[in-house]
C-alpha cells in the first residue's frame, strides 16, 4: 500500500467543509463516523477521533483534532486513533492543532464542544451496543468537577463514594438529586446544576423533579430524607480518598528539546522563535502540558514519530495521566504555545499560504484533494457595530494640572493632542436605569501629570456613581466606534490647552507640534464611512499629506478650502463641510476638487507635490478571546476559555476579553474589594504580554466592566440574556434562581466560611441516626454499615440521648460549651460517641447565633449586590463640576459600597488574624504536612499553615502570611491542598 493511499482514508473524504464537530469511533482499527445524535456520548472501552472546524471572522477555516482514549480501550485501538489523527491532519493540509485526550483528564477546549459535559458510559464496541430504545433506565451516581469545563465521572452507587469535598449528582428514574459536599466549591455547585438540567432534558424529557441536598444542612428534610433512604439510611460519609486521577501536574518552566530519530535532545538558552527550524520537530515541556512542534516541510511519518516520542517520554517518566499533549504545526501555533517564549515576532510567511503547507499539502494537491479555508486577510466589516443609545447627556472636561475645566457645549468634540480629557455620557438603555460611559482620552503628546490627574478624577467619578459606569482608557488614534459616535463631528487638533503642556515647550518645536488656532494654516483630514468612524485629524500642512480617497479642509487665514479627492464619497464631502462649520462657524467654503486646485491653495501648502492615491489599509478582523488569569510565582499567566458564553462569567472572578480592537476587564460582584482595584493593572499587564506575542497594539482601548452594568458593545460578543445578568447572589445562588425560580432559597456558604461546622454537623447527625437505627434492628445497606450496626447499640443510644439532652440544656445558657474531647481510639463506638459530642457542640453554637444582626450569612443573603449601605445612600453627592482630584474618595471606599461580601470578608480576615496571633509555636514544613513521616501533634490541623515561620511560609506559598489571609477562603483552601497542608 502506498503512502498516498494511507493518507487518503475513505472515512475522511469530504471532511472539514463547514464549521462544526465531526466524530469517528475506532471499530476494528478503522474510523467509523458517529451520528450527530450520539455526540457527547463516549464509551469507556473505545477510542475516538474528533474534528472541530471553526471559521474565523476573516473567512478562513481553522481545525482542531482530538483523539479521545477511554480508560478501558485497548492499546492497539488507542494507537490506531493516534495514527489516524496524523492522517486526518494530512488530509486537511497539515494545518490542524492536535490534542491527546485521556478520559477524565480532557482539556477544557475539548469539553467546550459538548456543553455542559460529556457522559462517559460503560462498555464499548467489543462488548456490543444497545440501541437507546433498548436501554433500561439505570440509577447512576456521578461526581462532578470543574468550575468552567465540567468533568463528569460515574462512580459506584454507594455511600462510600460520597465525600465532603465534592459535588455529586444522583440520577434516579423519578428524581435527580444534587449533593453538595460541605467543603465543595460554590462555582462547581453552580456548574453541576447545569448538568442536572441537561440530564433532566436529555433523559427525563424535562419532567422529573430536582432536589438539592446540602451536606450538613438541617432543613429540606423531605429531599434529604429521600436521598439518604436511597443509600440505606443516614450514616457517616468518609473523608475524600486521594487517587491517581486527583494528581494535578504542576506547571514548570518550559524546556525545549529537538526530536531526531525518536530521541529528545535538550536545547539550552533562552526560548526564541528563531530556534525552531521548519524541517524539524521539537518537544516543549511545560510540566502540566507538553507540545510537539512540527515544521512545515516535515513528512507524515516524521510527524507520527515525533508524537510517539512524546508519548514514550511521558510514559518513561511516569507523568500524571492529566498531562496534556498538544501537537502544533508551524504557522498555526496557539496562544498557549507562544506564551512560553519571550516574544513571538510575526514572520514574513502568511499562515495558510501555499508555501506554508509543506510537502504533504503539495502531494495532496497533486492527488486532487482540495484544501479548503485558506487564511486570508479580510478588512473590517462595514457593518455598524453596537453603539450607545442616543439622546443622552454628554459632558467633557479638559484636565489641567490638578483640576479640570468643563468644555463649553460648542467645543465638545474638539480634542487637542497635547491634552487629556474626561468624558462622561449618561444615557438610558431600554427600560434599564441610567447607564454611564466614563472615559479618559489621552492625546499622543499629553504630559504624564495630566494623564495621572485624569485617572484620579475618573476614579472619583466612578465611586460617586456607586461603581456603575463603564470605565475606559482611550488613546489618540485608537478611538473605538462607540466613543467616536458620541461626537458629531470629532476633531483632533495639534497643540494643547494645558498649562503643563505649554510650559513643556512642546508646541514651539517642529511643525507637527505647532498649536492649532482659528487663523493659522492648518490641514484637516476628514475620513470615515458612518457615525461610528467619522473623524477629522489635523495633519502636516504639506501637499504630500493629501490622498485621493479622502477629503481635506485647508485653513489659511480667513479662507477655508474643502478639497475632495477623486475617489472620495459624497458623504465624506458632507462631513467635511460639517467639520468646517464646527471649527469656524459661518465660514464660506471654497471647493477644490482634485486636479482643479487654485494657486492660492498650493501656496498655502508650500507648493504642489505628488501625493498618494492608495486607499488606507484597514486592520484585519480578529476573533474575540476570553481569558481567566493568575499569577504563578510573580509571572502573569492567562488561560483561554474556549467557545465562551455568558455562563462562563462567574461572579467571584475577573476575566479579560480581547477583541484585538479593544480589551475589556470584566469584574464580578463577588470579587474581593481589593482585587477589584487591580482591574486596570491586570488589563495593562495583559496588553503588554499580548503585544509581544500576538501583535496587539499597546494603545488599544482598555475598559473596566462591572457585573450588572455591561454595555451593548461588550454583550455583543455573547448570546446575552439580561435575566442572567441581573440574578442576585453568588454563582450557585444565581443558577438556582434561574433554574428553580427567584423564591427558591439556598444557604450562602461563602466559599466555605463555615464548612468545618457543616461537615461536623453532618457527621454528628449521621452518627446519631445510625445509633438509633442499630438499636431498632434496621438493616444497613452495605457490609460496612452492617458491621457498624452490631456494636453496642443500647449503650450508643444512651450516650446519644445524653449528649443530645446536654446539647439542648447548654443551648439555653449564655456560657459557651467547652469543645468535645477528641476520639482517643479507632473503634466505631468511640467514633460515634465523638460525633454525637460534636452535634452537641454544633447545636450549642447555633443557639448563640439566633440574632440576625450578628449573622454574616443573613447579612450576605439579604444584601442586594450593587446597592450601597443606607449611610452611603444618604450621603450628598457633589456635581461633577465641583469634584476635584484633591478629594479623598478612593476605589477602596467605593468597593465597600458595592461589594456584597465586604463585611463577611472583613470578619473572616479578623478571625484569621486573631487565630494566627494566638498560635505562637513554629514547626517546619515537613512536620506540618498532612503526609509527613514525622508529624507534629497537638496543633489545630485546620490551620497547619499558621505554624510556619514567616520565612518558610514565603518559600512554600510564594507570599506573606498577611497576603494569604486576604485571599478568599476557597483560594486559601486550594493553596493548602496543593501544598499538602489541608
Amino acid at each position: 500500500m502506498s503512502a498516498s493511499t494511507k493518507v487518503l482514508d475513505p472515512a475522511f473524504q469530504g471532511i472539514g467543509q463547514k464549521p462544526g464537530t465531526e466524530i469517528w469511533r475506532i471499530e476494528n482499527f478503522q474510523p467509523v463516523l458517529v451520528p450527530k445524535s450520539e455526540h457527547g456520548k463516549f464509551y469507556m472501552g473505545d477510542s475516538y477521533i474528533i474534528l472541530q472546524t471553526t471559521q474565523n471572522k476573516g473567512g478562513a477555516y481553522q481545525y482542531d483534532i482530538h483523539f479521545w482514549i477511554g480508560k478501558d480501550t485497548s492499546q492497539d485501538e488507542a494507537g490506531t486513533a493516534a495514527a489516524k489523527t496524523v492522517e486526518l491532519d494530512a488530509v486537511l493540509g497539515g494545518r490542524a492543532v492536535q490534542h491527546r485526550e485521556i478520559q477524565g483528564h480532557e482539556s477544557d477546549k475539548f469539553l467546550s464542544y459538548f456543553k455542559p459535559c460529556i457522559i462517559p458510559l460503560e462498555g464499548g464496541v467489543a462488548s456490543g451496543f444497545r440501541k437507546p430504545e433498548e436501554e433500561e433506565f439505570e440509577t447512576r451516581l456521578y461526581i462532578c468537577k470543574g468550575k468552567r469545563a465540567v468533568r463528569l465521572k460515574q462512580v459506584p452507587f454507594a455511600r462510600a463514594s460520597l465525600n465532603h469535598d465534592d459535588v455529586f449528582i444522583l440520577d434516579t428514574k423519578e428524581k435527580i438529586y444534587q449533593f453538595n459536599g460541605a467543603n465543595s466549591n460554590i462555582q462547581e455547585r453552580a456548574k453541576a446544576l447545569e448538568v442536572v438540567q441537561y440530564l433532566k432534558d436529555k433523559y427525563h424529557e424535562g419532567t422529573c423533579d430536582v432536589a438539592i441536598v446540602d451536606d450538613g444542612k438541617l432543613d429540606t428534610e423531605s429531599d434529604s430524607g429521600e436521598f439518604w433512604v436511597l443509600f440505606g439510611g443516614f450514616a457517616p460519609i468518609g473523608r475524600k480518598v486521594a487517587s491517581e486521577d486527583d494528581i494535578i501536574p504542576e506547571t514548570t518552566p518550559p524546556k525545549l528539546y529537538s526530536i531526531a530519530n525518536g530521541q529528545l535532545e535538550p536545547i539550552e538558552g533562552d526560548l526564541s522563535k528563531s530556534l525552531l527550524e521548519n524541517d524539524k520537530c521539537y518537544f516543549l515541556d511545560c510540566g502540566a502540558e507538553v507540545f510537539v512542534w512540527v515544521g512545515r516541510v516535515t513528512q507524515v511519518e516524521e510527524r507520527k514519530a515525533a508524537s510517539q516520542a512524546a508519548e514514550d517520554c511521558l510514559a518513561s517518566e511516569n507523568r500524571p495521566k492529566a498531562t496534556l499533549i498538544t501537537r502544533v504545526i508551524q504557522g498555526y501555533e496557539p496562544h498557549s504555545f507562544k506564551s512560553n517564549f519571550d516574544s513571538w515576532p510575526s514572520g514574513s510567511a502568511t499562515p495558510g499560504s501555499e508555501e506554508g503547507r509543506g510537502k504533504v499539502a503539495a502531494l495532496l494537491k497533486q492527488q486532487g484533494v482540495g484544501l479548503k479555508g485558506a487564511s486570508k486577510s479580510t478588512p473590517v466589516s462595514e457593518d455598524i457595530p453596537p453603539l450607545l443609545e442616543g439622546g443622552g447627556k454628554l459632558e467633557v472636561w479638559c484636565v489641567d494640572g490638578k483640576a479640570k475645566t468643563p468644555l463649553a457645549k460648542e467645543d465638545i468634540g474638539k480634542f487637542y493632542s497635547g491634552d487629556s480629557y474626561l468624558v462622561l455620557y449618561t444615557y438610558h438603555s431600554g427600560d434599564r436605569k441610567e447607564d454611564y460611559f466614563l472615559c479618559c482620552w489621552f492625546g499622543n503628546h499629553s504630559i504624564q501629570e495630566d494623564q495621572e490627574t485624569a485617572l484620579r478624577l475618573a476614579n472619583t467619578m466612578f465611586n460617586s456613581l456607586k461603581g456603575r459606569p463603564v470605565q475606559g482608557r482611550i488613546h489618540e488614534g485608537k478611538e473605538p466606534p462607540q466613543f467616536i459616535a458620541l461626537f458629531q463631528p470629532m476633531v483632533v487638533l495639534k497643540g494643547g490647552l494645558s498649562s503643563g503642556y505649554k510650559n513643556s515647550g512642546a508646541e514651539k518645536g517642529s511643525p507637527e507640534e505647532e498649536a492649532y488656532t482659528s487663523d493659522s494654516i492648518a490641514l484637516i483630514q476628514v475620513s470615515g464611512t458612518g457615525v461610528h468612524n467619522n473623524k477629522a485629524l489635523q495633519v502636516e500642512a504639506i501637499a504630500t499629506s493629501l490622498n485621493s480617497y479622502e477629503c481635506f479642509l485647508l485653513q489659511s487665514g480667513s479662507s477655508m478650502f474643502l478639497w475632495h479627492g477623486n475617489q472620495s464619497t459624497h458623504e465624506q464631502q458632507q462631513l467635511a463641510a460639517k467639520v468646517a462649520e464646527f471649527l469656524k462657524p459661518g465660514v464660506t467654503i471654497k471647493h477644490a476638487k482634485e486636479g482643479t486646485e487654485s494657486s492660492s491653495f498650493w501656496f498655502a501648502l508650500g507648493g504642489k507635490q505628488n501625493f498618494t492615491s492608495k486607499k488606507a489599509s484597514s486592520e484585519t478582523v480578529r476573533d474575540p478571546h476570553l481569558f481567566s488569569f493568575s499569577f504563578n510565582k510573580g509571572k502573569f499567566q492567562v488561560e483561554e476559555i474556549h467557545n465562551f458564553a455568558q455562563d462562563d462569567l462567574l461572579t467571584e472572578d475577573m476575566y479579560v476579553l480581547d477583541t484585538h480592537a479593544e480589551v475589556f476587564v470584566w469584574v464580578g460582584q463577588y470579587v474581593d474589594s481589593k482585587e477589584k482595584q487591580t482591574a486596570f493593572d491586570i488589563g495593562q499587564r495583559y496588553i503588554e504580554m499580548a503585544a509581544s506575542l500576538e501583535g496587539l497594539p499597546l494603545k488599544v482601548p482598555l475598559y473596566k466592566i462591572t457585573e450588572g452594568n455591561e454595555p451593548c458593545f461588550f454583550t455583543t460578543y455573547f448570546s446575552w440574556e439580561p435575566a442572567k445578568a441581573f440574578a442576585q447572589g453568588n454563582s450557585f445562588q444565581k443558577k438556582v434562581a434561574l433554574l428553580f425560580g427567584a423564591n427558591h432559597v439556598v444557604e450562602d456558604k461563602s466559599n466555605g466560611g463555615n464548612q468545618g461546622g457543616l461537615r461536623q454537623r453532618a457527621e454528628a447527625l449521621a452518627a446519631l441516626t445510625s445509633a438509633f437505627n442499630s438499636s431498632t434492628g434496621r438493616v444497613p445497606s452495605s457490609s460496612q454499615d452492617r458491621s457498624e450496626g452490631t456494636q453496642g447499640g443500647p449503650r450508643q443510644r444512651a450516650e446519644a440521648l445524653a449528649a443530645l439532652s446536654s446539647a439542648f440544656n447548654s443551648s439555653s445558657s449564655s456560657a459557651k460549651a467547652p469543645p468535645p474531647p477528641r476520639p482517643a481510639g479507632t473503634s466505631r463506638g468511640s467514633q460515634r460517641a465523638a460525633a454525637v459530642a460534636a452535634l452537641s457542640q454544633v447545636l450549642t453554637a447555633e443557639s448563640q447565633k439566633k440574632s440576625p444582626d450578628t449573622s454574616p450569612t443573613r447579612r450576605s443573603t439579604s444584601s442586594n449586590p450593587g446597592d450601597t449601605s443606607p449611610s452611603a445612600e444618604a450621603k450628598e453627592e457633589k456635581p461633577f463640576s465641583e469634584v476635584d482630584a484633591s478629594e479623598e474618595t478612593t476605589d477602596a471606599k467605593e468597593e465597600e459600597q458595592v461589594s456584597p461580601t465586604t463585611e463577611a470578608s472583613a470578619e473572616e480576615s479578623e478571625s484569621d488574624s486573631s487565630a494566627s496571633v494566638a498560635i505562637g509555636a513554629i514547626f517546619s514544613y515537613e512536620q506540618l504536612r498532612a503526609k509527613s513521616e514525622n508529624p507534629v501533634t497537638g496543633i489545630d490541623f485546620k490551620r497547619r499553615e499558621a505554624y510556619l515561620s514567616e520565612e518558610e511560609f514565603q518559600t512554600v506559598f510564594g507570599m506573606t502570611k498577611e497576603a494569604f489571609t486576604k485571599l478568599p477562603r476557597w483560594k486559601q483552601d486550594l493553596l493548602k491542598k496543593k501544598m499538602d497542608l489541608f
